[in-house]
């Protein structure tokens, strides 16, 4: 007997483990795949960032070197070559998470895991059924893509994420279904690595749910490198051809291309789970209605992740699986869920912490704004990278922050200290008096924030 099960070994499930270990608890983890990390680790954020650096590289060759005074007589392509390191990459990874939990000595079992009742787990795995009990057992089986009408995969000419990942050659023409995080990453890799990439939205803007000034300038961004949109188009059917795709939209003409991505969201994956042997009904969206602990209705059982509400983030999962384990251990578990960062790891990249203009104008919320752009900063000159800009919302009264975007050069990591600054209820006069070094690209931060009262510096 176990004092906890954990079902799924992703982000979520993997670092609940590790931590539950921690705490002195004698830890299961069961994963259907024969490698741990989950989607994000295989077939989702590793791999996909491993191409993205490969492909920004080579088209930086292609195009940037020379201003750097870097001559290339001939460029070539070795797509092989290119797969390979990414495949070492995620390899690498699977492999450490194997050793740390070994390290932890948590039981690893292999299969599919199946609620048989209260407190009671099965592994179906190719050795046949094994029964565990635990007092204690937390769901993090992540997330599927999500379908969409029309659209079969067949794992060749359409296809998802997973199929995008692993191209034998650049598609002549790729279709993406979804102007998302994914659809805009995965597209932009394709498109420098030589594909006419086409983006397909049903919505009128690129990247729902980010700040309506971003995504405008993001989009303008986008087309001057290449990428092709179609916005406010219903996609009715993708048909697989012997040598081609057919793309049918409601109002368009039909396109023809090589190959189509479907990357229109992600749904919980509970699939076989067999819920119903502990009572526990999902809601209408398809997630474990859970507590602010986690608790499902089923006693002694969690979720966390993909499969309860919130955003689909591999560390949104992993702190959810921090906090559960701890409230199981101690009685005490915090997660900030106003401070949990977003990225987009397109070229520039895009991130965000907090509220956007339009939340807080549906929400009737008073603020103010500042705003500075890369093309004033020395750091993002000297790189060559001067698209975007940060900006900073604070509450007009209290200044508090209540909400951080960026598009601009290494956006991702610049986040972190507006997640860490909103944690800890800064205003933006706590950000802008944060002596920044020079020349360095936080100092676009520090603008944006002084920029919300008293100016900012250089502009």
């Amino acid at each position: 007997m176990h004092d906890l099960i954990v079902i799924g070994a992703g982000p979520g499930g993997y670092v609940a483990a590790i931590r539950a270990a921690q705490l002195g608890m004698n830890v299961a983890c069961i994963e259907k795949d024969p490698a741990l990390g989950g989607t994000c680790l295989r077939i989702g954020c590793i791999p996909s960032k491993a191409l993205l650096e490969s492909s920004e590289l080579y088209a930086e060759a292609e195009h940037s070197f020379a201003t750097h005074g870097i001559e290339i007589n001939k460029m070539a392509l070795d797509l092989e070559t290119m797969m390979q390191r990414k495949n070492r990459v995620v390899d690498s990874l699977t492999k450490g998470i194997a050793g740390l939990f070994k390290k932890n000595r948590i039981t690893r079992y292999a299969g599919l895991g199946r609620f048989a009742g209260p407190g009671q787990v099965v592994v179906d795995s190719p050795e046949g059924e094994q029964p565990l009990t635990a007092p204690h057992i937390i769901i993090a089986t992540g997330s599927k893509v999500a379908p969409l009408r029309g659209v079969t995969p067949d794992g060749d000419r359409i296809g998802t994420s997973t199929e995008a990942l692993s191209y034998s050659k650049p598609p002549e023409h790729l279709v993406v279904i979804g102007a998302g995080y994914i659809g805009l990453e995965l597209g932009s890799v394709w498109r420098r690595l030589g594909s006419k990439v086409t983006v397909l939205e049903y919505l009128d803007r690129i990247l729902p749910g980010t700040d309506a000034e971003v995504a405008d300038a993001a989009l303008k961004i986008f087309k001057k490198q290449g990428l092709e949109f179609q916005l406010g188009c219903r996609v009715t059917v993708a048909e697989s051809k012997k040598k081609h795709a057919r793309v049918e939209i409601d109002g368009h003409d039909p396109i023809e291309c090589s190959r189509v991505l479907l990357c229109t969201g992600r749904v919980p994956m509970t699939d076989g789970l067999n819920l119903e042997a502990i009572g526990i009904q999902l809601d209408q969206r398809g997630r474990i209605p859970v507590t602010s602990r986690f608790q499902t209705s089923a006693a002694g059982v969690y979720a966390i992740g993909d499969v309860i509400e919130g955003p689909m983030l591999a560390h949104k999962a992993e702190e959810e699986g921090v906090a559960c384990v701890e409230t199981i251990a101690t009685g005490h578990g915090h997660i900030d869920y106003g401070a949990i960062p977003s990225v987009a790891y397109t070229h520039p990249e895009i991130a965000a912490v907090g509220k956007t203009e339009e939340q807080l104008a549906e929400e009737g919320i008073k603020y103010r704004k500042g705003k500075f752009p890369f093309l004033a900063n020395g750091r993002a000159k000297a790189l060559g990278q001067t698209d975007g800009f940060v900006k900073v919302l604070a509450d007009a009264t209290t200044d508090r922050l209540l909400g951080v975007h960026i598009i601009g050069p290494r956006a991702g990591d610049l986040i972190a200290e507006a997640a860490t600054a909103m944690s800890f209820h800064a205003s933006s006069e706590d950000l802008a008096r944060v002596c920044h070094a020079h020349p360095t690209l936080p100092e676009v931060l520090k603008e944006a924030a002084m920029a919300v009262t008293s100016g900012a510096l250089h502009s």
